[in-house]
């Protein structure tokens, strides 16, 4: 069937009928309201359908904001004050940048900073700040804001008006290390009293938001806290919405119902390099994706001056412009001015012209985009409130730059614009009236009126009203939960029964177990897994815990009649996220960051695929340390020999390098189940109990052997990072150490008996849990040591270790080499120390195929353990072949690492 004619607004074939259709539907809008109206349309739609008519759907509505005037709520503050508020905050938000910028040390350099972000973004934030965004109080937990990292220097600006900063820390702006600046953007590990959320690197900000309002579901559902008043409001740039990121979970937030979430998307037309979508409307383009996956949209595009035009337009010739101009040519008005806009736009036809005769050019120029419309941006903010069933997003026009000038507003440079020449700086004081003299223009001085100020006191009787002030950050929760000791993991800490093998991911299972379990812990503990629970035994938590939906269960499982069957819960424990780590790991640092955000308490384990973890997003965990988060990553299915059949994209050697670039990321590989138990019950002293900004690493194995139990004393190396686990007891004259860590210290612990049987070498050996943890403490240890040159040296507990031991030390480990290669320089002098891992990509075999192709097994550390006594001289070289020969090992085969 041929699609129906598109007949333009202006052809009309039937005008008549057209108007008693448009009769009928104002009629049913006046008396029975846009409701009714809406279900009449959808009636109508679907008949034409069922007819056979072609009507395509289209997620779109017209160029225009969606909130008619007659329906807009206006603004009730005192709009004057808050117009000259704004304007003191755009100002000292450009002085703060342009006078940073101003400095020039010696290694030059300039620090950077962004201008235009705020100066679009200002009417939308302050409207916010002034009417809807609640502090913590005693009958509200406080909203949280997710703030566009390129306005930070706004945020400064007004917490500098309401007293929060002084002009000294403005004045250090991007200028930190001597403790009194401000950071570039929002980092809570920089400002841990200020900043709630890192927003950058951009896309994170929205996707971990969504979670976040989730999480406060979650929160509530299960009795923890009453999350019923609170709302979580970002704000993104349009630009940004590109990223992957930021839309990849717009579903989920429909499909929970998240009306605890408001997305701002300021629409300024522009990136960072030039235009979103000059050859189309990114408006028009998010309105679709959201629509479509189920958001309340509205659109804020037009500012009340466009009011009485748009009243006047009654052939529609005003809105076909606005629909066909592109994104492109919107931006070309607001870089020019009145004079162009009335030729580009209006010039389109001569009835808009003559619809504007009788406005001068700056008349033109003054009509404004909706963002920048206090009353506009009101009314949205007050609908979107009050929403109730979907989550909403504005979509909010604006102009980029907005009142830099020829220099800045709407060009191409704007978003990379830090110094303003004097002319530009002028043109901006005399566009927002701003009290500075001439002859303190080249200084760019701040502004800020004194205390008593009518403006300064309704700024802060409006966050009184409010709660307080925002942003702002809580360090520590009020509530001081008790970890248990040690012996709750009994299960795990005693040896196996003969005949028994377990994973140390079944030993994992059973700490979680123990710990949803007790009294004082239990309900805080938050298990999260990406659709991979039955991969880790973790379905018998399904019944018992139940997973968490919004919904409950509304189907009857078809496990039903199984002990494991999958249960749905309004009040599940578990967050099942599906096949998602970016939205389990969202779902983790909402649950990590609850301390703080919340003021309770969670404990979160999040156990997925070890190669799908920091390599995948390894931002996030980055933005996790930002915000300081607790809690334990568990990366399941660890090494590159353990995941013996899944090949090359699923085998992980590398976890633990990514792992160890976050400060503030405590990684261990442990080997055993006690030692797992020992390390878990540290981090919750740590996290729980001391309140430390620290979240742990650990990778777990799907490898089942027998377990040796705790043997007391040796909770304090499990911890540090090292201790001994093998004592030879043969009394040889030769002696090696072998170090290994995760599965593969099993394989140090039968080289050390080829050693002793076949070649009358003792062997000591290592458990070694952390070879990061062993670093750092050694790094610290010779900073320590450098920076007191008179004091006694202190001794890095790695060195301590070794130096009881005699001989040659040969690590070997799942990873790759440079892991165990971190402890070199803390190896006794003069002693040889080899290293052995799995540099090179993985591939599907059985492990001991791929223990000898990647060279790790009991052979490949006899041989290294024998080459390390030949090159100190305490056998001949020619042993060294004969292990060769004995073991079957090919010299000639491949380089793991090139294979």
């Amino acid at each position: 069937m041929s699609a129906l004619p598109n007949f333009p607004q202006s052809v009309d074939p039937d005008a008549q009928e057209t108007q008693e259709w448009l009769e009928a539907l104002e009629a049913v809008l006046e008396n029975e309201g846009p409701e009714r109206a809406h279900y009449l349309l959808e009636q109508l739609i679907d008949k034409a359908r069922r007819s056979g008519a072609y009507i395509p759907f289209s997620a779109n509505t017209a160029y225009v904001n969606t909130i008619p005037v007659h329906l807009e709520q206006r603004c009730p503050g005192n709009i004057e004050y808050e117009e000259r508020l704004r304007s003191w905050m755009r100002w000292n938000a450009m002085a703060m940048v342009v006078r940073a910028n101003k400095k020039s040390p010696p290694d030059g350099g300039d620090l950077g900073g962004h201008i235009a972000s705020f100066a679009s973004l200002a009417t939308m934030l302050g409207v916010g700040f002034n009417h809807f965004w609640h502090a913590e109080a005693e009958n509200h937990g406080g909203d949280l804001l997710y703030l566009q990292g390129h306005v930070s220097p706004g945020i400064y600006a007004r917490a500098f008006l309401e007293g929060r900063l002084t002009e000294e820390q403005l004045d250090n702006f991007r200028q930190e290390v001597d403790g009194k600046g401000l950071s570039s953007y929002p980092h809570p590990k920089l400002m841990p009293d200020f900043w709630q959320f890192p927003t950058v690197s951009m896309g994170l900000g929205p996707l971990m938001a969504i979670y976040q309002a989730r999480f406060l579901k979650y929160l509530h559902a299960r009795g923890i806290a009453d999350t019923s008043k609170r709302k979580v409001w970002v704000f993104c740039g349009d630009g940004e919405m590109d990223e992957p990121e930021s839309l990849g979970a717009i579903g989920m937030a429909a499909r929970e119902k998240l009306d605890n979430l408001v997305f701002v998307v300021n629409c300024n037309l522009q990136r960072l390099d030039g235009p979103v979508r000059g050859n189309g409307k990114i408006i028009q383009e998010l309105e679709g994706e959201f629509r479509g996956a189920g958001w309340n949209v509205l659109k804020v595009i037009w500012g009340g001056y466009w009011d009485p035009l748009l009243a006047r337009d009654k052939e529609g010739l005003l809105r076909k412009v606005m629909e066909e101009m592109v994104d492109g040519e919107y931006q070309n008005c607001k870089a020019n001015d009145g004079a162009y806009v009335r030729e580009k736009f209006f010039g389109k036809h001569p009835k808009l012209l003559d619809m504007v005769a009788r406005m001068t050019d700056e008349d033109i120029w003054r009509l404004n985009r909706g963002g920048h419309d206090p009353h506009k941006v009101y009314a949205a903010y007050k609908s979107a409130s009050e929403h109730v069933g979907q989550p909403t997003v504005i979509l909010a026009k604006t102009v980029k730059g907005f009142g830099m000038g020829k220099i800045g507003e709407g060009k191409n440079t704007t978003h990379q614009q830090k110094k303003l020449d004097l002319q530009s700086v002028r043109e901006f004081r005399d566009r927002f009236n701003i009290p500075i003299p001439d002859d303190k223009l080249e200084e760019v001085p701040f502004f800020k009126p004194s205390d008593d100020a009518p403006e300064i006191k309704y700024l802060h009787e409006r966050r009184q009203a409010l709660g307080g002030y925002l942003p702002k950050r809580r360090r520590n929760a009020d509530e001081q939960l008790k970890v248990p000791a040690l012996d709750a993991f009994q299960a795990v800490l005693e040896p196996t029964k003969e005949g028994r093998e377990i994973s140390t991911t079944q030993a994992f299972v059973r700490v979680l177990t123990a710990l949803t379990r007790d009294k004082e812990l239990g309900q805080r503990i938050v298990p999260i897994v990406p659709d991979e629970a039955r991969t880790f035994g973790m379905e018998g938590m399904f019944r018992q815990l139940g997973i968490y939906s919004s919904q409950g269960q509304l189907y009857e499982p078809v496990d039903k009649e199984q002990v494991m069957y999958y249960r749905e819960d309004k009040a599940g424990q578990i967050l099942e996220e599906g096949i998602n780590e970016a939205g389990a790991f969202s779902s983790w640092i909402a649950a990590a960051t609850s301390y703080s955000t919340n003021n309770r308490v969670m404990i979160p384990f999040y156990i997925y695929y070890s190669m799908f973890g920091f390599q995948r997003v390894g931002d996030l965990a980055w933005a996790a340390g930002d915000m300081q988060a607790r809690g334990f990553l568990l990366g399941g299915t660890a090494g590159r020999t353990t995941l013996n059949g899944e090949g090359l994209q699923h085998e992980d050697g590398h976890s633990h390098i990514l792992s160890a670039t976050i400060p503030n990321c405590v990684s261990y590989d442990p080997t055993f189940a006690h030692e797992l138990a020992v390390i878990i019950h540290d981090g919750l002293k740590r996290m729980v109990e001391n309140n430390e900004n620290v979240f742990y690493y650990l990778t777990v194995m799907n490898e089942n052997y027998a377990q040796p139990g705790l043997e007391k004393g040796t909770e304090e190396g499990i911890i540090k990072g090292m201790y001994v686990c093998r004592k030879s007891k043969a009394k040889k004259k030769l002696k090696v150490q072998l170090m290994g860590s995760g599965t593969i210290l099993r394989e140090s612990l039968e080289a050390a008996e080829l050693l002793e049987q076949d070649w009358g070498v003792g062997a000591d050996v290592w458990s070694v849990t952390s070879f990061t943890e062993l670093r750092r403490e050694g790094l610290d240890v010779e900073r320590e040591n450098m920076l007191h040159p008179t004091k006694k040296a202190k001794v890095p507990y790695v060195t301590q270790c070794l130096a009881k031991s005699e001989g040659p030390i040969v690590a070997s480990t799942d990873y790759m080499k440079l892991f165990a290669d971190q402890i070199r320089q803390f190896v006794p002098k003069g002693r040889e120390y080899k290293v052995l891992g799995t540099d090179g990509f993985g591939r599907s075999d059985f492990r001991s195929k791929l223990r000898e192709h990647f060279e790790v097994n009991r052979h490949f550390i006899v041989l290294a353990a024998l080459r390390a006594l030949a090159d100190e001289g305490a056998i001949p070289m020619s042993k060294v072949g004969e292990a060769i020969k004995k073991y079957g090992i090919n010299p000639e085969k491949v380089n793991p690492a090139h294979a």
